[in-house]
């Protein structure tokens, strides 16, 4: 591989952050957006003054909005919501190079089929060799060259250090993992709990609060990922522990935003303020997946029922702080 061999697909905040880190030692680095206004925008203006004010791109950072783009792509890092990441992996199926690296930054799951991101490539773009980066991350803290480590696991362990080697920087810390599912659970499910947590918030229920709700949200995680087969260090470390103490605690989190508007009154169409809540789309499907399981998981029932207007959130507190006493397990 060489160092001028990586595109981004994805024009948000998260893209253009790992547009700049994938710029670095790098002549040219395509970002691609779905948008040829918003390509546009990001070639004149030189920085996404929506999401990262005040953050410029690299030199090295190409914005567009021509697939083709990534047909030179060694690595191509797949920065898309995850509901639409099946509709970008299947356009960019005749582009992609045979045995590309396709990394997926989107943390949620696929809402009308239930398959997580790397099935969702697996099935679409069958030439990539598919790889998952996640982990406690901001894209502002990214952008101003803040110290941050996450996660990028794939089955074959010299693709993953592979990719390590190739994006880490003084800054970006990347640890590899060969447990994709694990990795993937984690960024899912944390993006629920976070809603939890902001709700939490937002009703002012204290800090002693805030720490039961992380905590009880782990246990459930661990819950979960453990009977899908991941593993109780991945679910421990930087992708599964780290990401959730990270969203469930900063209104930097737009799941943690979008539940603290809830928190504080806001009807749940308005509540996101416009951003995109992958947690929103993922609290459903995560709880049928538990369910299918035997786990239990009350906090994202929760969270699903006040999204579903099943409950209000005064409602659902109420029917968790009266939920049984129990071992802590």
């Amino acid at each position: 591989m060489t160092r001028d061999t990586i595109a981004v697909l994805g024009a948000g905040a998260w893209g253009a952050a790992l547009a700049n880190v994938a710029a670095q030692g790098r002549r040219r680095v395509a970002l691609w957006a779905h948008d040829p206004g918003h390509a546009e925008t990001l070639a004149r203006d030189r920085e996404n003054r929506r999401h990262l004010p005040g953050l410029p791109l690299a030199h090295a950072v190409a914005p567009t909005s021509d697939l083709a783009s990534i047909a030179d792509a060694r690595v191509v890092l797949a920065v898309v919501p995850a509901q639409a990441m099946r509709d970008v992996a299947r356009a960019a199926r005749p582009y992609l190079a045979d045995g590309a690296a396709f990394v997926i930054c989107a943390k949620g799951i696929e809402r009308d089929r239930r398959h997580f991101m790397s099935e969702v490539v697996a099935e679409e773009l069958p030439q990539a060799r598919p790889a998952v980066l996640s982990g406690p991350s901001f894209a502002a803290d990214v952008c101003k060259g803040l110290p941050t480590a996450v996660t990028l696991a794939a089955a074959d362990e010299a693709l993953a250090q592979m990719l390590c080697e190739a994006l880490s920087t003084k800054t970006f810390r990347l640890y590899r993992s060969t447990d994709i599912r694990g990795v993937e659970i984690g960024g899912a499910a944390k993006n629920v709990f976070a809603i939890a947590a902001g709700m939490a918030a937002g009703r002012r229920l204290g800090a002693s609060a805030q720490a039961a709700l992380i905590a009880r949200s782990f246990a459930e995680l661990t819950r979960l990922g453990r009977a899908l087969g991941a593993r109780s260090e991945t679910l421990m470390g930087l992708s599964g522990l780290g990401d959730l103490v990270l969203t469930c605690g900063s209104a930097q989190s737009r799941n943690f935003a979008f539940g603290q508007a809830l928190g504080q009154g806001a009807a749940v169409q308005d509540a996101s303020g416009g951003k995109l809540t992958e947690g929103a789309f993922t609290a459903r499907v995560l709880i049928e997946m538990a369910r299918k399981e035997g786990v239990e998981m009350p906090i994202a029932e929760a969270v699903d029922a006040i999204l579903s207007l099943r409950l209000s959130v005064d409602a659902a507190i109420e029917a968790l702080l009266m939920r049984p006493l129990k071992a802590e397990i």
